[in-house]
């Protein structure tokens, strides 16, 4: 007579959560068109059927991780930034909280790099990352001194000042996708040296003025 236990059957959502899981680290590993479903669904220990059951084709199982790790980086934000501290302690406390992200999920530094020459891909990345950019101009708005940023009194400048620190925070995980030797905190002290010094003079009401 048998003794072991019998297997416990996985309910939808954590069959769901693993292919998320091992298709994020296959995308990672070797980008959208080398990752096949199939690979993903052992990867997942799921069937092709089973896997195909959650997710229709792989743009759209990409399409959702897109969308879910752009929620879950908008969380981190909302969650370390606003405060009653001083955000000299808030905005390194951000980024540190940005960083320890983006070095233990690899498909965020992968994300950030689209995907040229698809069509498609492209117009996910666009649509997702619009709505990314949208929900920090909101966040970032909320700091003191954040609309002197911007340069001028209209919306579309303060769009183009958080879209500029979210380049240099997004380059930076390309970056350091390809020197991952280098240590997080370093990470965060060069990420704060450059963003943090012009954030801080802009919050005094300082601003960088053509001459003339």
């Amino acid at each position: 007579m048998s003794t072991q236990e019998p297997r416990r059957r996985l309910t939808a959502e954590a069959r769901r959560e693993l292919i998320e899981t091992a298709a994020a680290a296959l995308f990672a590993q070797r980008g959208y068109h080398l990752a096949s479903m199939d690979a993903i669904a052992r990867a997942s220990g799921v069937s092709a059927p089973v896997l195909y059951d959650h997710f229709a084709s792989k743009r759209a199982l990409h399409r959702r991780l897109l969308e879910r790790h752009t929620d879950e980086l908008l969380a981190l934000w909302r969650e370390h930034l606003p405060g009653d501290e001083p955000a000299a302690v808030r905005i390194p406390r951000a980024i540190a909280a940005w960083a320890a992200y983006v070095e233990t999920h690899p498909f965020a530094a992968r994300m950030f790099q689209g995907t040229p020459g698809d069509p498609e891909l492209e117009a996910d990345f666009r649509e997702v990352n619009a709505r990314g950019l949208a929900a920090l101009v909101e966040i970032l708005g909320a700091e003191a001194g954040a609309p002197n940023l911007a340069g001028a009194d209209d919306p579309a400048a303060f769009e183009m000042s958080v879209e500029l620190i979210r380049s240099g925070l997004t380059g930076l995980a390309v970056w350091w996708s390809v020197h991952p030797e280098v240590p997080r905190e370093h990470v965060v002290a060069t990420a704060m040296n450059v963003l943090w010094i012009g954030f801080e003079r802009a919050a005094g009401g300082e601003r960088w003025r053509p001459p003339g």
